[in-house]
């Protein structure tokens, strides 16, 4: 297998599919010695989490849920 010049190599299928790697799944690299692993991220560390981490608590709309609802809905 071949790396390109933009550092990107294809993890062959069965591997993907025996560790449930999707289109768009977060991976994680930890180098050991000798080589490196490559992990599905889950939990805390998977990006979508960070960015709800991040967002949570920082709306400032003093509006009900159903206000927003309605208003989303054009009602």
């Amino acid at each position: 297998m071949r790396m390109t010049t933009k550092g990107q190599v294809t993890i062959p299928q069965r591997v993907r599919e025996a560790l449930g790697l999707l289109p768009n799944t977060e991976v994680e690299f930890e180098l050991q010695k000798g080589g490196v692993l490559v992990r599905k991220v889950r939990g805390k560390n998977a990006r979508g989490q960070a960015i709800v981490r991040h967002l949570t608590g920082r709306g400032d709309v003093k509006m009900s849920t159903d206000a927003i609802l309605a208003l989303t809905r054009g009602e």
